[in-house]
């Protein structure tokens, strides 16, 4: 087992991703020790593919070669790097191919590929697939942008995350592959890092129930654990068919390293130093299994996940990243009142650098649109606990972070009003409400759609629990609360904004109905959301 090792990105890492100067050189460059006869007794592409990160011209295609994903070795004995073949087409019987070539599958990065595909036309949908050794990989979908200039009528994605393999079903991700939509925002939580139970017993809201599937080994640590886990995630076969359908625009939360960890912190009090060497291994990880970018491939513990994405002149996509650069939470991390520790300027929630990009981008866009994509709730959402008169707050959300809060509720209010919408996750509700700066200026800035879950948190308690009570009574931005499993549909005209919030009434069993729990609509110019 490969504990803890550092993974430095060797020569020739390049080779498949088709980038200019230095990586186009060695693309050019085959490596002394290139397995030229690669053998498999059974298909490599159990983990499916997937595309991601769309421009005007192109994409990237992402596969992991994977003959036995579940074993620590993936079942890749011969452990060196081999040439995988690719092929674009415009039609999805990849009878009038448009490009191809080859992609070097590295050790390094547990020979998974990503070929950023470029000199395609804009905004429309394009078919790839991967073949080794006599095997083929599932057919999948990618999608082009439009150009910049470019005045599309709408764009409609979905945003979904929270995908807990032990707590159900992936049944979300099977509706998601037949939603007729551009793209999806993932927001997180792609895996979750924790353990076996040996009782295989879980609790939500101090209910026990058992776990529908069982994680394969102990809490992730090591490369090869991370690894193993994505791979266990990954041959899930609704959530391989939501990959192929539609480009993924993609983002980690806490999960994917550790449960609520914040900048060097952990939740454990492990040294610094220490953690950072996980978070390293992590998002290594992340980006094996992820359709990223090079720019996004990790340098030590630190990993380039802010960036932005256009859509003609319709929407400007600005995904934030709430983890690596936040101050640790306060109070313990629980929930509590806000004190004035919350409201600290010397506390930050996306770092002076993300800041700085952000408030540059959202003030020279031009695009009709502003999604902000990013993790946890930004809604200030105060609840009581049963038996208690103070309200809380939470210690983990941008709650807990309200300086930092202000300063970009008032950025948008001076720059951008009226057209940027947060699409959030992570809360394993679905929420839909108004950005206010508090209840003494009620006047709202901005929106949010918080995504609920895909399946943690089991089947859920509806929307009339305790908690959902609470909140609504407590916040009057607060437009809709319900504890169901599901997703989100935006669907983006040039002067409306509609959403619909999605949720099935199972997960723990196949096949679960969906239905559409409620729809908000926002005007451009008119921040607000209205019932539609």
């Amino acid at each position: 087992m490969v504990f803890l090792k550092r993974r430095h990105v060797l020569a020739g890492l390049g080779a498949g991703l088709l980038l200019s100067g230095r990586i186009r050189a060695l693309h050019a460059a085959n490596p002394r020790n290139l397995d030229e006869k690669p053998r498999f007794d059974t298909s490599p592409f159990q983990l499916g593919v997937a595309s991601g990160d769309p421009s005007p011209d192109g994409f990237v295609i992402w596969t992991r070669l994977a003959p036995r994903p579940l074993s620590l070795d993936a079942g890749m004995t011969h452990n060196r790097p081999m040439l995988v073949n690719w092929e674009i087409a415009e039609d999805e019987h990849l009878s009038h191919i448009v490009r191809k070539g080859q992609a070097l599958a590295h050790p390094e990065l547990a020979h998974s590929v990503h070929v950023e595909v470029t000199g395609l036309k804009p905004d429309r949908p394009y078919w790839y697939r991967f073949h080794i050794a006599g095997y083929d990989s599932m057919v999948g979908r990618g999608h082009t942008f439009p150009l910049p200039g470019a005045s599309p009528a709408r764009v409609r994605f979905a945003a979904a995350g929270c995908q807990h393999y032990e707590e159900g079903y992936y049944t979300a991700w099977r509706n998601i592959a037949n939603e007729p939509i551009d793209f999806v925002f993932h927001y997180g939580d792609y895996i979750y890092e924790g353990g076996d139970r040996k009782d295989g017993m879980h609790k939500l809201n101090g209910r026990p129930f058992r776990a529908l599937r069982r994680h394969i080994g102990p809490e992730c640590y090591s490369l090869d654990e991370y690894r193993r886990r994505y791979a266990q995630y990954k041959t899930d076969q609704d959530l391989q068919a939501a990959h192929a359908a539609a480009p993924w625009i993609v983002t980690l939360d806490d999960h994917e390293v550790d449960n609520n960890w914040a900048g060097d912190s952990d939740q454990d009090g492990t040294p610094p130093g220490i953690f950072r060497l996980r978070r390293e291994v992590a998002m290594l990880a992340y980006y094996e299994h992820m359709p990223l970018r090079l720019t996004s491939l990790p340098d030590g513990s630190h990993m380039q996940v802010y960036r932005n994405l256009r859509y003609g002149d319709l929407m400007n996509t600005f995904v934030l990243d709430t983890r690596q650069y936040r101050s640790d939470q306060v109070y313990g991390d629980q929930t509590a009142a806000q004190g004035a520790d919350v409201w600290s300027p010397d506390r930050t929630m996306m770092g002076a650098e993300q800041e700085r990009w952000l408030f540059d981008g959202l003030g020279r866009s031009d695009t009709k649109w502003n999604l902000l994509a990013h993790q946890v709730m930004m809604m200030n959402l105060a609840h009581r606990k049963s038996g208690h008169a103070e309200l809380v707050y939470s210690m983990d959300q941008w709650s807990g972070y309200m300086y930092s809060r202000k300063r970009l509720l008032q950025f948008i209010e001076q720059h951008c009003p009226g057209n940027v919408v947060n699409v959030t996750g992570d809360a394993h509700r679905h929420f839909a409400g108004n950005l206010v700066y508090d209840a003494s200026h009620p006047a709202p800035v901005s929106v949010e759609f918080l995504a609920t879950s895909v399946s943690s948190g089991s089947d859920g308690l509806g929307d009339d629990d305790t908690f959902s009570r609470s909140v609504r009574r407590e916040n009057p931005q607060l437009m809709a609360t319900t504890d169901q499993r599901g997703y989100v549909i935006c669907d983006v005209g040039r002067d409306v904004w509609h959403a619909d919030l999605k949720v099935l009434d199972k997960v723990m069993e196949r096949d679960g109905r969906l239905s559409t729990y409620a729809s908000f609509a926002v005007e451009r110019g008119k921040p607000g959301l209205q019932k539609a």
